[in-house]
């Protein structure tokens, strides 16, 4: 009987959470699906869409309902924040997406301490955990009653590119035919509660900066396509987004760029197909801090030009020779924007507006220098952070499990029938 491995996650989710469980259930599945029995329990996640997975996938007949209570999984893998981790099986595995500031939340690293081996998205996310602190106090006395650090092991499993997916040649998709503008930059992310220029994305500060920069400048204007959502892809969703477009519209005199809002769900198809449309070219984001930043992988190994900011988990893999990283400093995280797990004490990155708006309007004017530098990223991302790449390092981490013993027929040894007579003179 081959040793049972059971995944606990959003896999059928259109989040974050849900890609990154497709991605580990598929390496998984690549490494060890000839040693292991691997069935997989999905979870919802928030309030974000179910069914991203087709009827016909194979992976969803690995699904199950619930465990089974006679049979304890000898790998339990929980993909999800740490704050829920709990130890199942016999070997215990916490994935996570990581940590977007300089403070690992203390619920996070009580649950990262139930599980044998954690696993995060970027070298930032494992640094802030390691070296992350609290103080425990008795809710009666107040009194410190013990000092929480993470104890167990944690590694960085990054998020491995599907090349064949993602690595395809500039092409008119389709879906920016009725965008005017030849030369477009783009974000993709959610834009996530806090004041102006203080949610996590900071997509509010990027729209100022983007029409400062290029207003008044003539007719032949760049234009920023946002893919963007606060929420959930409601009507009344979208209508909020444009609200808050048009407020930071009206702050801003003069001959204004024109900005293009998608807002809906896409497939994984038309997300590469709209990094990959000619009209796009180049990517930008402003964001304070990143557990890993998978929107700017993906839009990295197109090989256009990507301006970031330059702090948190994306920095493993946006090549700071080939893409543009704006400096900035860090800053505690506005009341706005704090929660459970973004605590005001935590800081995170503030970009320099000024150089980030220098560094658009050269890219702009100088697109030809910057495209040359970024077909490097492509081959750079191609090399060390593919799919296949992901799947050896996660084998490196997978437990030795041995199957369990057969059960072994019982043999009996061969009696031999005695004689009823007895000769006498053998006896004497």
């Amino acid at each position: 009987m081959k040793p049972l491995c059971v995944v606990s996650c959003p896999i059928d989710t259109f989040s974050g959470y849900g890609a990154r469980s497709r991605d580990f259930v598929k390496s998984l599945i690549k490494a060890k699906d000839n040693e292991w029995d691997i069935q997989i329990i999905p979870q919802r996640w928030g309030d974000t869409p179910w069914n991203f997975l087709p009827k016909n996938d194979p992976i969803k007949q690995r699904f199950i309902g619930k465990l089974d209570p006679n049979r304890q999984p000898d790998i339990w893998v929980q993909i999800t924040v740490p704050n829920e981790f709990q130890p199942v099986g016999k070997f215990n595995i916490g994935v996570t997406a990581g940590i977007e500031t300089t403070i690992y939340p203390g619920e996070f690293l009580e649950g990262s301490n139930r599980m044998d081996l954690n696993l995060v998205s970027s070298k930032h996310s494992k640094d802030v955990a390691i070296h992350t602190t609290f103080d425990k106090k008795d809710s009666n006395t107040n009194e410190i009653v013990s000092n929480v650090k993470l104890e167990k092991p944690i590694e960085v499993l990054f998020e491995g590119l599907d090349l064949d997916k993602y690595y395809k040649k500039p092409q008119d998709s389709g879906l920016l035919k009725d965008i005017k503008e030849d030369f477009c930059f783009l974000f993709t992310g959610h834009w996530l509660p806090g004041a102006f220029g203080e949610d996590r994305k900071d997509v509010g500060k990027l729209i100022h900066t983007f029409l400062e920069t290029f207003k008044g400048i003539g007719n032949k204007k760049p234009a920023l396509i946002l893919k963007t959502n606060a929420i959930n892809y409601s009507l009344m969703d979208r209508e909020d987004i444009i609200t808050r477009i048009n407020s930071i519209r009206k702050e801003i005199p003069g001959n204004l760029p024109n900005i293009y809002l998608l807002h809906g769900e896409m497939t994984d198809k038309e997300m590469n197909q709209l990094n990959n449309d000619n009209k796009v070219k180049s990517f930008v984001s402003f964001t304070k801090g990143e557990g890993y930043g998978r929107p700017l992988a993906e839009a990295a190994i197109t090989g256009k030009p990507t301006i970031c900011s330059n702090w948190s988990g994306h920095v493993d893999f946006i090549h700071p020779d080939y893409n543009v990283l704006i400096g900035g400093k860090l800053k505690e995280v506005h009341p706005s924007a704090a929660n459970q797990w973004l605590m005001k004490e935590s800081q995170w990155f503030n970009i320099n507006t000024d150089i980030a708006s220098r560094a658009m309007k050269d890219v702009f004017k100088n697109y030809k220098k910057y495209w040359e530098k970024s077909r490097k990223q492509t081959q750079y991302l191609k090399d060390n952070w593919s799919f296949n790449k992901m799947t050896e390092l996660l084998n490196t981490f997978l437990p030795k499990v041995e199957a369990a013993p057969k059960v072994q027929e019982l043999k009996l040894p061969k009696l031999k029938k005695v004689k009823n007579k007895i000769n006498l003179n053998e006896l004497t």
